[in-house]
């Protein structure tokens, strides 16, 4: 792995001051979001990384401003960030170095605004005023909201101009599945803070309501609700392999590894079945090192 300097000047980032930008923004990754940035630096090309480092960074920090705080401070702080956000990728000139280096990454790699602003109005509405899903569909309309150009404002930037349709759809079916997983592997958490992600008309279409949830009851039609939500992720991930195939050469391994990390997680959802609902499942210790270190002896 190349040092964080030649990483930069891989990208011709040479600008002192930008590359101090660049560096508060990786900075910030690693901290929130360790597993992904080792997977960068370890697994991309080289003049890939500071890109989509910054474009994580944004997208981290506008996730933990959408979901801190009361609805009220949700939506002032929001309001604020979209405001810097538009401001930077306008002038290039913004308080805080995340914004300067990203809005210098869509300057350079030219990713279309209008992802930027798709996702600004989505925290604001479809994450910040979240409200469950009743059914399938508003799981969907979530996902085109805000998950989808979320993901696109970080993994956009690998593409010179943004992603065609083709690129763009195949992150459209990552992120169906990544969000499946997530949520599954968050129920304890979520459900403890009073969000529920999963549709209400699947809940009752096994005999299950909220409380059976938060209760983590060990129940038929409760163990039944998390083998088919299990089932609907697989068949997500499944739909979602090709992405590997849409991404840069260079992000390749990135889109293997990160799949292969889902269906473990995923996998351990499986298992552990109720328990589900009474802790957070995460990716465990060993395995991401064993995918890791696999991925890196396969190159």
């Amino acid at each position: 792995m190349p040092s964080w300097r030649r990483t930069l000047a891989a990208a011709e980032i040479t600008d002192p001051a930008r590359r101090a930008d660049y560096t508060a923004a990786a900075r910030r990754v690693l901290r929130r979001e360790k597993a992904p940035y080792l997977a960068l630096r370890l697994l991309a090309a080289p003049p890939l990384v500071p890109w989509l480092t910054a474009g994580l960074a944004l997208m981290n920090l506008v996730d933990d401003t959408a979901e801190t705080g009361s609805p009220q401070q949700r939506a002032e702080r929001l309001a604020a960030l979209t405001g810097q956000v538009e401001s930077a990728l306008a002038t290039g000139h913004a308080e805080h170095p995340v914004l300067r280096a990203y809005a210098h990454a869509v300057s350079v790699r030219g990713l279309p605004d209008t992802w930027v602003k798709a996702f600004l109005t989505g925290a604001a509405t479809a994450e910040a005023g979240f409200a469950g899903f009743a059914a399938e569909q508003d799981f969907q309309e979530y996902l085109d909201a805000y998950a989808w150009p979320g993901i696109v404002v970080f993994t956009g930037l690998q593409y010179p101009g943004g992603p065609d349709e083709a690129q763009g759809a195949a992150w459209r079916r990552f992120v169906d599945a990544a969000q499946r997983v997530d949520f599954l592997a968050d129920l304890a958490g979520d459900l403890a803070e009073g969000r529920l992600c999963l549709p209400q008309e699947r809940l009752a279409a096994h005999g299950v309501d909220r409380t059976d949830l938060e209760q983590a009851r060990d129940t038929p039609g409760v163990r039944a609700l998390l083998a088919a939500e299990c089932s609907l992720a697989r068949t997500a991930l499944a739909a979602a392999a090709d992405v590997v195939r849409y991404a840069d050469p260079g992000l390749r391994r990135v889109g293997r590894t990160m799949l292969e990390l889902m269906s473990h997680q995923l996998a351990l959802v499986e298992r552990a079945g109720p328990a589900a609902l009474r802790t957070d499942i995460g990716y465990g210790t060993l395995a991401p090192l064993r995918i890791l270190a696999r991925t890196l002896r396969d190159r």
